[in-house]
């Protein structure tokens, strides 16, 4: 029953119920009351409200359900930018450190977790990637030199393509650029 008002088959039947049983009381009621002044008028009024209110109805409600998709939209891309966001900055505040400390592995764990909800497929193997990058480099020895900063530049702007392709993918391909373009050119900025 719940899909059929999502649907808007209900305010659809409801509709056709008004419309075809409007049209026989219509003819009936001309019939019946050509007698008396302006009722024709009356009952025409009172159909056309009637039939007015539900196909009112009907858009309002494909309209609000239109609405909360797109607010629902709105806030996942949200989310996603923050995560993302968040992501980069604490790694940008490891490199920064120099030292990696405990908590620094525990929270890139746990950015690991909220990536896991958000972020696409694709985003997730590139995170793998920077993860093994970064584990070989880093977290063994925990300090960041210059060839590790160097080493996970390029592996933070290649994770850089696939988030960028997550979050602005189909304005990308409206601006006449290629994939492999912006790939390239992020690629060029990291170095």
């Amino acid at each position: 029953m719940e899909q059929w008002f999502k649907d808007n088959k209900v305010m659809m039947i409801l509709s056709a119920v008004v419309f075809i049983g409007g049209y026989f009381f219509l003819r009936l009621a001309y019939h019946m009351s050509d007698k008396m002044p302006f009722t024709q008028e009356i009952i025409l009024i009172v159909l056309g409200t009637l039939a007015t209110i539900l196909i009112t109805a009907l858009l309002l409600n494909k309209q609000t359900s239109v609405e909360l998709e797109k607010e629902q939209s709105i806030k996942f891309i949200e989310l996603k930018t923050e995560t993302y966001q968040n992501l980069i900055d604490t790694i940008e505040e490891m490199v920064l450190h120099k030292d990696i400390t405990s908590d620094d592995l525990t929270r890139l764990k746990f950015h690991t977790h909220r990536l896991a909800i958000f972020a696409s497929p694709a985003v997730l193997e590139e995170y793998e990637h920077f993860l093994e990058i970064f584990n070989k480099m880093i977290a063994q020895d925990r300090h960041v030199s210059m060839q590790d900063e160097d080493m996970l530049s390029e592996a933070l702007a290649k994770l850089t393509v696939y988030i960028r392709a997550d979050l602005v993918g189909e304005l990308d391909e409206e601006s006449g650029r290629t994939q492999k373009q912006i790939r390239e050119q992020i690629l060029a900025n990291a170095t």
